[in-house]
C-alpha cells in the first residue's frame, strides 16, 4: 500500500498554486462522496440531529465565501439570503429542512462561483484581510479543514441510510489485524506537555501548549472491541442499573437501547452495519457508534473508568525517553496508510493490531484513526486560551454539556487528525464514529 497523497495534507506554503490545489482536492473528495445520490436523498433531513446534505454543502460554500471572498476580498456576498440560511448558530439542525434551500442547479452554480472568486482574489492586491488571518496560510487551511470536518458529518448521515443503503464508489482494503491479548499499559506519573506545539495549523481550543502532571495510571492497549463489548451486552449490561450514571440510565430508558447504534439481531445473532454492508459481528474490530454513557457503563462493568483527556494525550503523544511531545503517536511523520486508518475510504474500522507502525511510545495501538475515543473530560479552555478567529468555533461550547473525544476515526481526513485535535459532542450522541478505551488508577 502506498502512502496518502501529500496534496491531501495541510498547507506548508502560501504559494497560490499550492493553496488552490489543496482547496480543489478537498472539494473533489466532498463531491465524490455524494456523487451517486439523487436529489431527494440530498435534500431530505434523514434524522433530526444531522442536516440535509444540501445544507452542509451550502454551508461549506458560504464559509469559504465569508472568509476568503468577503473578509479577504471585501466583496459583497453572491446571494445575500445565504448569510442567514447557512449560519449554523441561527439555524439549529432540526430546523434546516424547512429552510428555502437552493435547488441542485442553484447550489452547484453557487459553489462554482464562490471558488472562482476565491481563486481570483487569492494572492492578489484585493486580498487585504487581517495579517493574522493570512499568516502561514491560516485562513486557507481553516477553510480546507472546515470542509473536511463536514465530510465526516456527511459520512455520519450516509451511515444511517438503509432504503437504499449508501454504496461507496470505492472502498480501500484494510490490512489484517494481529493477535493482541487484552492488556493495560502503565503510564508513569510525572510532567508531560499537552496542547499544540506551534508546528503548523491548529484551532484555538488546542492552544496553548502547557505542562500537565497526572498520577501513574493504566490504560487499555487497544480500543474496546466488538467482541469485548458483546460480553457486556450478553451479560445484561444494558439492564444493570448499578453500571449506569443517573443521566446514563435515564438515556437508556428513554431510548430503549440494548446494543451499539449500528448493531442489529437476526436469527438470534448480532450483525453490524458499515454503510451498505451488514456483516456478522466482527469481534476484533473496535466497537463504534456508542455514546458516552454506554462507554462509561462498560468501563464500570470492566472495573475500570474512562481516561481523562490529559491521560489520553499523554498516553498517545508523550515520549518519556526523549522528553518530548510527538505530533502523532508514532512520531512526527505525517499519517500514512501503514500507520493509521484515516481518510474515509475504508468505510469501517480496522481490526485491532492492524497498524504496528502506528503505536505510541508507550506501546498503545490505534490511538489515531478507526474510532474517536470518548474521554471523561468536559470540553473547556486550556490555560491562556484566546478565541481566534471567531468565538463560535470553540468558546461557545465550553462547559459541562459536552464531553471530549480524541484520536480521529476512519472518516477523519489526515490533516484534521493531528495529535492535539480536540473533538466534542453531547454525551448522548451515537451517530459519530465513536468508540473508547478504558483506564484505571494504578
Amino acid at each position: 500500500m502506498g502512502g496518502m497523497e501529500t496534496r491531501f495534507g495541510p498547507l506548508t506554503t502560501l504559494e497560490p498554486r499550492a493553496v488552490a490545489e489543496r482547496l480543489e482536492a478537498v472539494r473533489e473528495r466532498t463531491l465524490s462522496l455524494i456523487a451517486g445520490l439523487d436529489w431527494e436523498t440530498l435534500r431530505r433531513q434523514h434524522i433530526p440531529i444531522l442536516s440535509p446534505m444540501v445544507w452542509d454543502l451550502g454551508h461549506i460554500g458560504f464559509f469559504e465565501e465569508d472568509w476568503l471572498v468577503g473578509r479577504l476580498g471585501t466583496l459583497e456576498p453572491i446571494e445575500s439570503d445565504f448569510k442567514q440560511m447557512f449560519d449554523a448558530t441561527l439555524n439549529p439542525r432540526p430546523t434546516r429542512e424547512k429552510l428555502p434551500l437552493p435547488t441542485g442547479r442553484e447550489l452547484f452554480e453557487y459553489l462554482g462561483r464562490v471558488r472562482r472568486r476565491t481563486l481570483r482574489i487569492m494572492g492578489s492586491p484585493e486580498a487585504q484581510g487581517e495579517p493574522e488571518l493570512v499568516a502561514d496560510g491560516f485562513v486557507y487551511e481553516m477553510v480546507a479543514e472546515h470542509e473536511e470536518q463536514h465530510q465526516e458529518t456527511i459520512l455520519q448521515l450516509l451511515q444511517t441510510l438503509s432504503d437504499p443503503a449508501y454504496v461507496p464508489a470505492q472502498r480501500r482494503q484494510l490490512p489484517p489485524g494481529s493477535p493482541l491479548e487484552p492488556e493495560m499499559i502503565e503510564i508513569p506519573g510525572g510532567p508531560s506537555l499537552m496542547g499544540w506545539s506551534g508546528r503548523g495549523f491548529s484551532y484555538d481550543n488546542e492552544e496553548e501548549q502547557h505542562e500537565v502532571a497526572v498520577p501513574t495510571f493504566l490504560i487499555d492497549r487497544t480500543p474496546v472491541t466488538c467482541g469485548e463489548y458483546l460480553t457486556f451486552v450478553e451479560e445484561g449490561g444494558y439492564d444493570r442499573r448499578d453500571l449506569w450514571s443517573d443521566e446514563g440510565w435515564q438515556w437508556k430508558l428513554e431510548t430503549g437501547a440494548e446494543a451499539p447504534g449500528n448493531w442489529s439481531k437476526r436469527d438470534g445473532k448480532w450483525e453490524v452495519k458499515f454503510m451498505e454492508q451488514v456483516v456478522p459481528l466482527p469481534k476484533r474490530k473496535p466497537v463504534v457508534h456508542v455514546c458516552f454513557y454506554e462507554a462509561d457503563a462498560y468501563a464500570r462493568y470492566a472495573g475500570k473508568r474512562l481516561p481523562t483527556e490529559a491521560e489520553w494525550e499523554k498516553a498517545a503523544l508523550w515520549d518519556e525517553a526523549a522528553g518530548i511531545q510527538r505530533a502523532f503517536p508514532w512520531g512526527d511523520e505525517p499519517p500514512s496508510q501503514e500507520r493509521a486508518n484515516l481518510d474515509q475510504l475504508a468505510f469501517e474500522p480496522a481490526d485491532v493490531g492492524a497498524y504496528p507502525l502506528g503505536v505510541s511510545a508507550y506501546g498503545l495501538h490505534q490511538m489515531t484513526g478507526d474510532v474517536w475515543e470518548w474521554t471523561s473530560s468536559f470540553f473547556g479552555a486550556y490555560p491562556g486560551f484566546e478565541a481566534f478567529p471567531y468565538r463560535e468555533y470553540s468558546e461557545i461550547f465550553f462547559g459541562s454539556d459536552y464531553r471530549v473525544l480524541r484520536g480521529g476515526s476512519w472518516a477523519t481526513r489526515p490533516a484534521v487528525a493531528r495529535g492535539t485535535f480536540r473533538n466534542w459532542d453531547y454525551p448522548i450522541r451515537r451517530q459519530i464514529f465513536a468508540g473508547f478505551r478504558c483506564a484505571s488508577d494504578a
